[in-house]
Formats: structure tokens, C-alpha cells, sequence
């Protein structure tokens, strides 16, 4: 039990850097309460609940790996290495399919709410 109470204090603290560290994170995170709070305002269905979480969950999620990433990328090399610059784009490259995906997501989710059929 131990082990996991450290491991989780580990995952703790990785979120507080992020937090710190990475201002797209806030924002991202800040995204994710406002789409809380529409789907709280519409009363959105169980499964519709289940997508916004799994969307929310992913963009932060690849935030995340994106700066341990970058700053794994950082810790090997300082030099500006054209490989090094590609290894962190594909990483930002997949928050930005991940945010992308989830924009269009919301917008099916949302849309009949705010806009209901006649």
C-alpha cells in the first residue's frame, strides 16, 4: 500500500508541474470545466457524460506526456537538432488532433441543446 500512496503523490506532483509549468494546460483545463459546466446546464444524457470525460481526459492526458516529452527532449539535448524538433512537434501535433477531435465532438454533442430541431 505503501508503493501506491508513493506512486500516487508521484502522479500529484506531475500534475502540479504541469499546472505550474504549462500554460496551454490551464487552458485546456479550463476548457474542460466550461464543457463540465454546459453539459451540467443541459443536462446532457449518461453516454454523452461518458464522451465529454473520455475527451477531457484525453487532451489532458497527451498535454501531459507532451511535456514529459519535450522535457525528456530538453534533457538530452540543448543543441537545436532538427530531429529533436520533430520529436517534440509530432508530441504537440497530437494534443492539437486530440483538441481538434474533441472540439467536434462537443459541437455534436451540444448542438441540439443550443440549438433544438423545430
Amino acid at each position: 500500500m505503501k508503493k501506491f500512496l508513493t506512486s500516487f503523490r508521484f502522479a500529484l506532483r506531475g500534475w502540479v508541474f504541469v499546472w505550474k509549468e504549462e500554460p496551454n494546460f490551464r487552458y485546456q483545463l479550463t476548457v474542460g470545466f466550461l464543457t463540465l459546466g454546459l453539459g451540467y446546464y443541459f443536462d446532457v444524457r449518461p453516454v454523452e457524460w461518458a464522451v465529454l470525460l473520455i475527451c477531457i481526459a484525453l487532451v489532458l492526458s497527451l498535454e501531459l506526456v507532451n511535456t514529459a516529452i519535450e522535457r525528456l527532449v530538453d534533457l538530452v539535448t540543448l543543441d537545436r537538432r532538427p530531429l529533436a524538433g520533430k520529436v517534440k512537434d509530432l508530441a504537440a501535433g497530437a494534443v492539437l488532433l486530440a483538441s481538434i477531435a474533441s472540439v467536434f465532438i462537443g459541437s455534436i454533442i451540444f448542438w441540439p441543446y443550443i440549438f433544438p430541431p423545430r
